[in-house]
C-alpha cells in the first residue's frame, strides 16, 4: 500500500508496472486517473490549486485503503495525489488496485477515489474569469460515497 502527495506529475504506465512488478498473483489491474478540466460548475476554470495538510491526508488515505482492503481481496494499491498549482488537462489524482479476480480490484478502486471525494483533506480553490472560489464539496460525490456504507 501505497500513499504519495506530491506536485510533480507522475507516469500512469511507470506506476502500474511498479505495482504489479513480479507478482504472479496478480490477476487484474483496475486504475483511476483524475484530470483537471477547464470548466467546472458552468464557468470556465483557467486553473485549480490543491491544498492539503501534510500527514493528516496521507494518513485519511491509508484508513480509505485499510478500508477497501478490508472489504475487498485486494492485492496491493497505490493513490498518487498532486497538490499545488494546476492547469486543464492536468493529471490530479491515480488510484491503482491490484488483485487476483477484477471485480474485487474495480470496486475496491471505485470505493478509494468515491472516499477521496469526500474524506480526504484536501481543499481546492479555482481560478475562473470572475475571480477564485473555493471549490464545495458535490452532493452527488456524498451520494457516491454513501452507496458504499451497506456494500462490499
Amino acid at each position: 500500500m501505497t500513499v504519495r502527495i506530491q506536485t510533480a506529475d507522475f507516469d500512469v504506465s511507470a506506476e502500474i508496472a511498479a505495482l504489479r512488478r513480479n507478482n504472479p498473483k496478480v490477476g487484474a489491474v483496475a486504475s483511476f486517473i483524475g484530470v483537471v478540466r477547464d470548466v467546472n460548475e458552468g464557468g470556465a476554470v483557467s486553473e485549480m490549486t490543491l491544498e492539503h495538510y501534510a500527514g493528516m491526508t496521507e494518513k485519511a488515505i491509508e484508513e480509505i485503503i485499510g478500508q477497501a482492503r478490508s472489504r475487498w481481496n485486494v492485492l496491493d494499491a497505490l493513490v498518487v495525489h498532486r497538490v499545488g498549482r494546476l492547469k486543464p488537462v492536468d493529471q490530479i489524482v491515480l488510484v491503482v488496485v491490484t488483485g487476483s479476480h477484477r471485480g474485487d480490484a474495480f470496486a475496491a478502486c471505485e470505493f478509494i477515489m468515491d472516499y477521496l471525494k469526500t474524506r480526504a483533506p484536501f481543499w481546492k480553490k479555482e481560478q475562473t474569469p470572475a475571480g477564485t472560489r473555493w471549490v464545495e464539496t458535490r452532493e452527488s460525490d456524498d451520494i457516491a460515497a454513501e452507496r458504499w456504507r451497506f456494500k462490499g
